[in-house]
């Protein structure tokens, strides 16, 4: 008797040690810069290909939102960061208990009609949304986000457009939760670490 009593109490004192170095242990953090607490964006309105219409910042509640600026002419980081995310969305999705999506924030409101987008989005399926709106609008709302962007000279009609790299991920909230930034290797396209962003999005969103 003595024995099993013996028995029972060191499974107990186990299990308590067990729970008790579960609690210390050192938590994993994600490598993004996270707002801690989620900043709110300011008030905007931008046209949208998941409507043909104009959205606002309610369009960002109810699902994760994975925002870049991009255009439909540049040459390299634009499609390498698209064909990236649509690879791993389905990582992510498996993290989330809403949908997760992506806008693609055209920096080039000249050359990128509504139609174009919608095409251009298209490409790599209906979780991506291109978003537009003219100067005036865009250059805040892209600041606001932490970004920015280059304006071309007036007049001109063949040219590039500089912009910033990073992804911006806002919560169910549509509050601004993290930022991905991009890495920076001489000869290389700055991208950002597509496995990384879903290590960081799987402890983000749990």
């Amino acid at each position: 008797m003595q024995s099993r009593w013996l028995i029972i109490i060191g499974g107990i004192l186990a299990a308590a040690a067990g729970a008790l170095a579960f609690i210390t242990m050192p938590q994993e953090k994600p490598e993004a810069l996270v707002y801690d607490p989620p900043r709110a964006l300011a008030p905007f309105k931008i046209e949208s290909t998941a409507t043909g219409g104009t959205l606002d910042n309610e369009a960002l509640k109810g699902q994760w939102t994975l925002l870049f600026t991009g255009y439909t002419y540049c040459p390299d980081i634009c499609p390498t960061t698209l064909s990236s995310l649509k690879t791993i969305l389905p990582q992510l999705q498996a993290h989330a208990d809403v949908p997760v999506k992506v806008w693609m924030i055209s920096v080039d409101p000249q050359r990128d009609s509504l139609e174009r987008l919608t095409e251009y989005t298209g490409y790599f399926g209906k979780h991506f949304v291109g978003v537009r709106a003219e100067h005036p609008q865009l250059f805040p709302f892209v600041r606001d986000l932490g970004l920015m962007y280059s304006v071309p000279e007036e007049g001109e009609t063949n040219y590039l457009v500089n912009h910033s790299a990073a992804i911006i991920l806002v919560n169910p909230n549509g509050r601004r939760l993290a930022i991905f930034n991009a890495t920076h290797e001489p000869g290389a396209i700055p991208t950002v670490d597509m496995e990384q962003l879903v290590r960081d999005f799987a402890i983000l969103a749990g």
